[in-house]
């Protein structure tokens, strides 16, 4: 097996006793006490995760904003300074290039965040459609990106922040914070369910930075989790994976991130006329939750069944760690999606009944 790409955290890794796996070609944790103990730990308390894999691009220029309304499918135009938002890149038949946030610094500097997987995809999207007055820059292999996720993410993170962290709204950000003397651009956005921060700094602060948020945070539980408990934990708030829930094939609309798909915005976007027609056609397909009535738990790529028609697949599905039931997320054909709908997931060699149940499958307490 080749050697895949590390994080500046991968020394970390190693001191930790993490497990690492191949994920997009980067050598990155899995877990590193177990997964459930780290999903409970964020679900309860707090837990750091390494995201320095993702990928993060800067677009500058006074044509920045209108390149971006072109680009992406939310309407940039709708976000101020200091702000974050959501949103997908599409190809003109409306299938996704990728998910990704958006943040604005001024009118004429955003950054981007991609996926790990998709950034040289993407990047070569990206400046397939540049125009005059936009500026496009790769700054991925430059930046570090650390995400404290959990009730008591903000408690841990006050103890090393000078400015007040409250202020910090849901899917908005503050650049230039010190954090435990490292300059870093903090924001409130998540990909867990619980509350938490995202925080950008210099790839070279990265272990610095790790090591004294774990400390801070050791009286309260804070454990450092991997990919495993990342995706158990977005799973369980109905959070779309790329390659899973998103894809070339599968549209924003069927996925149910419609939110993020501004049909009515001024702008014209790539793959709006094929997302407007997919919304006045009706959706062929829909994504789903499933629950297992029988034993056995539904993984991605399942086949799904209504009778012996095949009806979709699953997306993502696991043992959900909160909720104790075995669950999954499917693209089913339309007529199945109803609330309460039975139908069967093949797994291994058994057609085994599964009933649609709303999602996303679990909330944070208040």
């Amino acid at each position: 097996m080749t050697k895949g790409k590390r994080t500046p955290l991968f020394t970390q890794y190693e001191k930790s006793g993490a497990k690492t796996i191949d994920f997009g070609g980067w050598e990155l944790p899995v877990h590193f006490s177990s997964i459930k103990e780290e999903h409970e730990a964020v679900r309860n308390r707090a837990g750091l995760f390494d995201v320095s894999h993702m990928g993060e691009v800067e677009v500058k220029g006074e044509q920045a904003l209108s390149y971006l309304q072109h680009l992406v499918t939310n309407d940039v135009a709708k976000l101020k300074d200091g702000q974050a938002q959501y949103t997908a890149m599409c190809y003109e038949d409306g299938g996704t290039v990728d998910d990704l946030l958006i943040y604005r610094k001024a009118e004429d500097d955003f950054l981007l965040v991609i996926n790990a997987a998709n950034i040289e995809k993407d990047v070569e999207w990206m400046r397939r459609h540049k125009r005059e007055g936009v500026t496009i820059t790769n700054v991925s292999e430059e930046m570090a990106q650390l995400a404290l996720q959990g009730p008591l993410a903000e408690r841990i993170l006050q103890r090393l922040a000078k400015d007040d962290l409250s202020a910090i709204r849901f899917f908005h950000f503050a650049d230039g914070l010190d954090v435990a003397g490292v300059k870093a651009l903090v924001s409130r956005t998540g990909y867990t369910g619980e509350d938490g921060f995202e925080l950008y700094c210099a790839a070279g602060d990265a272990a610095a930075l790790w090591e004294n948020i774990l400390e801070a945070g050791k009286d309260d539980g804070l454990v450092p989790c991997g990919l495993g408990a990342r995706d158990t934990l977005r799973f369980e708030a109905r959070l779309p994976l790329y390659g899973q829930e998103l894809s070339e094939q599968i549209s924003p609309l069927e996925a149910g991130i419609g939110f993020a798909v501004k049909l009515k915005k001024e702008a014209d976007f790539i793959g709006k006329a094929a997302l407007t027609k997919q919304k006045e056609e009706g959706l062929r397909r829909k994504l789903v939750g499933l629950e297992m009535l029988e034993k056995g738990i539904p993984r991605t790529g399942y086949e799904v069944f209504a009778a012996d028609k095949q009806i979709g697949f699953v997306t993502t599905g696991t043992q959900s760690p909160s909720l104790q039931k075995n669950i999954g997320l499917a693209l089913l054909d339309h007529a199945y999606t109803e609330l309460g709908t039975e139908v069967t997931v093949q797994i291994r060699k058994k057609r085994l009944k599964a009933q649609v149940i709303s999602t996303p499958f679990y909330k944070k307490k208040d």
